[in-house]
């Protein structure tokens, strides 16, 4: 059973949230009852974003009170009490979110991410012959949809991973990579998506990339019919699924995932901006040849009248 609400809670009031370049509040529930721990900034996401590499003080820097060794970007782990959400305290700025993301996983990207990663590219390129478990996704959707099947892939990159491309009448892309997208897809923007009727709306692997799920959620929700389903997946992270009564001790470094959901905290985010969980599911699989657990929700519009 899907994760639910304390009915007897006031839900937070996204418009009251704190959108500080460093966040002070859970950005997935508004609780200030947070623990922190130090953690780094991994080098390619400080270079590709800040342009900050990491550097080696030594005694010619002339630093008396600084001692020698390398310096990395620092930053902080924020763990909410309130719901389980694991995050890292920078919330990246549109700006700064494209100089991460444009041409995501082109060759500028590879290279200086190869730099700092040696292997990268090899994992880059089985990441672009796209995942193997499409079918598990239909199957959990299946049994909530009817026909006539039509998508949008919000944040569905070049749309090779998308659900239903055979069976649907029609799939878009929405995505800020700018990349070519799949044949038989279409790049949609905002305008053109308001003005169509969508049965499912796909979010993989997308809200743990934003610095604020619930800003995306919402622009979700304005188009997302009532008898439609929004189909969240998202990485259900190791240090979430085994270290969960040591967080955020545990999180000392952070790359392009900068939120760890549990399922309770991405239910509470879900149902807090109007929506409620169908179906749950936890799905062991692979991911670039690598061991990879994720959690699936299909949400849909709370009705008028229900509360979460």
């Amino acid at each position: 059973m899907p994760a639910s609400l304390d009915t007897k809670r006031t839900p937070f009031d996204f418009a009251h949230l704190k959108r500080d370049h460093v966040a002070t509040q859970c950005v997935c529930c508004g609780s200030e009852k947070l623990q922190s721990s130090p953690a780094i900034l991994m080098p390619f996401l400080a270079h590709r974003i800040f342009g900050w590499g990491p550097v080696a003080i030594d005694e010619s820097w002339g630093l008396r009170t600084v001692k020698s060794g390398h310096a990395y970007s620092i930053c902080k782990s924020l763990y909410c009490t309130e719901c389980g959400f694991l995050f890292l305290d920078l919330r990246f700025s549109s700006t700064e979110l494209k100089n991460l993301y444009d041409d995501y996983r082109g060759e500028a990207y590879t290279d200086l991410r190869e730099l700092y990663e040696p292997g990268y590219k090899l994992k880059n390129s089985k990441l672009k012959g796209g995942i193997e478990y499409v079918a598990e996704i239909e199957q959990f959707l299946k049994p909530l949809l009817s026909a006539p099947i039509r998508v949008l892939d919000w944040g569905g990159d070049t749309g090779q991973n998308t659900p239903f491309q055979k069976q649907a009448e029609y799939l878009d892309i929405y995505d800020i990579s700018g990349r070519p997208v799949i044949e038989g897809a279409r790049r949609v923007d905002k305008e053109e998506i308001a003005a169509r009727d969508y049965s499912l709306i796909v979010c993989s692997n997308v809200l743990e990339h934003v610095p604020y799920p619930s800003d995306l959620l919402f622009d979700i929700r304005k188009v997302l019919r009532e008898d439609a389903i929004l189909y969240i997946e998202i990485p259900l992270e190791e240090v979430i699924r085994n270290h969960a009564d040591q967080l955020p001790f545990q999180k000392k470094h952070w790359h392009e995932h900068i939120n760890f959901y549990s399922e309770k905290s991405l239910t509470r985010l879900v149902e807090t901006v109007g929506m409620e969980v169908v179906a749950v599911k936890t799905l062991q699989t692979e991911v670039a040849g690598a061991p990879a657990c994720l959690l699936q929700l299909a949400c849909r519009l709370r009705k008028e009248g229900e509360t979460a």
